[in-house]
């Protein structure tokens, strides 16, 4: 009966991939970039916290090596040689002093080991009595440090850093700090380096616990930088989806006028071949149809044997003249003389016009107006436009049947439906039956809807073709506000 919207070509689908396939390809590569900065962000704050967390820990152990140191002398050596003239640690009483003042010292320090190193490597004392007097346990560090009479430490590792990163809970001395420090006599308290090296203290103290505690910073570090790097890709692919499906609408919009502009032209071309050779033959099909008419009238009257072949020509002249009418409408459109119309009073009329073909066909008509329904438009246009539509949906049904006509106004405007109970749009015609010359008829020029079309543009109104749910086609024109 109807048809739908002009088609759009079919490659919009191919060119639309290509912004597609783009924003996916900057989406994944800006994951790919944010992911990567956030992490070496993070690897830079995690080995800053570890190179914070050493210099702390060496800080607090050089404290403790000399409060070792000071406390040895004044309240060991000092005694011990004013007491006993001479320091021998292997006498008992010196040695159970000297290891009451180390224990006393670094008591609640987490201190594991803790040795002194005389200056050919043996070891004059350690918490361990039993290591007393070994001379294979010195190591390199200790002759460095008697060379360089400096204070040094190093980080001992049980667990490796990314391992660790993926454990809750690191076992007791998994991370230790050994240090090295020269035992100094205290002679001159303004410069410590004049006073004499009386043996190189070694001791290794737990760091587990604060090791932990800078874990969980970098951890809270490494989760934020992801989670802040995933909002913000998702923030941008979101941005970027939108410009997409913009760009994409702007893409749809650019070929559907492209598509429209190039239809114009050649319908434009069609129309200016059709008007000049409907305007060289209506001349002559007027003499004929005349002509015709009055030798039928005269064959009526003599009761002619021709009668019949002449009624014949008589009415396809007339059809022929349709025709052309059609034709010459369609290329030179009337340009509507815009007044003040009552769409009420056209389809009212219309309606009343049609009762004998619908009683006829056995179609019911159903119509329900609400409301104000004057617009600006031409009478005359808008109610051959209105006309051709209820005569197509009779053709369509072509019997019994029913027509319903609504109309009110919305928002948008004064909307008007007509849905039929005939058989419809068929899918594969429904892009083309509004095209100029496109008609499923036997008979017909295909003009119909497209001379409807033209009409309703030229008022600003929009119809749609569609197929109603219940069956049949429906039509809805929607005049502007």
């Amino acid at each position: 009966m109807y048809g739908s919207s002009d088609s759009l070509p079919n490659n919009r689908e191919v060119s639309s991939s290509s912004p597609l396939q783009f924003v996916r390809v900057i989406s994944w590569t800006l994951l790919v970039i944010i992911l990567s900065f956030s992490l070496l962000l993070s690897v830079f704050i995690s080995k800053y916290a570890e190179q914070t967390l050493l210099e702390k820990q060496e800080a607090f152990a050089l404290l403790l090596a000399e409060n070792v140191s000071h406390q040895l002398f004044t309240r060991f050596v000092i005694p011990t040689v004013l007491k006993f003239g001479a320091i021998r640690l292997r006498n008992e009483d010196q040695y159970n002093v000297m290891d009451q003042v180390v224990r006393s010292t670094i008591h609640s320090f987490h201190v594991s080991t803790l040795r002194i190193y005389d200056a050919d490597g043996n070891i004059t004392y350690s918490l361990n009595r039993d290591e007393l007097g070994d001379d294979d346990e010195a190591d390199y560090m200790v002759t460095k440090t008697w060379e360089t009479q400096d204070f040094s430490a190093e980080i001992l590792s049980k667990v490796s850093k990314l391992a660790s990163l993926f454990r809750i809970n690191l076992d007791p001395g998994s991370m230790v700090l050994r240090a090295y420090y020269p035992l100094r006599a205290e002679r001159s308290l303004t410069d410590m380096d004049r006073n004499p090296i009386m043996g190189i203290l070694e001791f290794q103290q737990d760091i587990t616990a604060d090791y932990l505690a800078m874990l969980n910073f970098e951890r809270l570090v490494i989760a934020f930088s992801l989670i802040t790097s995933v909002v913000l890709f998702f923030l941008v692919l979101t941005v970027l989806r939108r410009a997409e499906r913009l760009s994409n609408r702007q893409l749809r919009e650019k070929e559907r006028l492209i598509f429209e502009l190039q239809q114009q032209e050649k319908l434009a071309g069609m129309g200016r071949m059709v008007a000049g050779v409907a305007h060289e033959i209506r001349n002559p099909l007027g003499i004929i149809c005349s002509s015709s008419e009055l030798i039928l009238k005269k064959a009526r009257k003599e009761n002619s044997s021709h009668t019949r072949i002449l009624e014949a020509l008589h009415e396809e002249a007339k059809r022929l003249s349709r025709t052309v009418t059609e034709f010459l409408d369609y290329a030179r459109p009337k340009k509507p003389n815009m007044f003040d119309v009552d769409v009420k009073a056209i389809l009212e009329q219309v309606a009343v016009f049609m009762e004998p073909e619908c009683e006829k066909l056995g179609v019911t008509v159903d119509r329900a107006f609400d409301g104000d329904m004057t617009v600006k438009g031409d009478k005359d246009l808008l109610y051959r436009a209105f006309y051709n539509l209820v005569a197509n949906a009779l053709q369509a049904m072509n019997g019994p049947g029913e027509l319903t006509i609504r109309a009110a106004r919305g928002e948008e405007g004064l909307h008007v439906t007509m849905v039929d109970t005939g058989p419809g749009f068929a899918p594969e015609h429904l892009e083309h039956v509004r095209d100029p010359f496109f008609t499923t008829k036997d008979q017909g020029t295909g003009l119909g809807l497209a001379l409807v079309s033209t009409i309703f543009e030229s008022h600003g109104a929009v119809m749609d073709l569609t197929n109603a749910e219940g069956g049949g086609a429906r039509v809805d024109v929607i005049f502007p506000a």
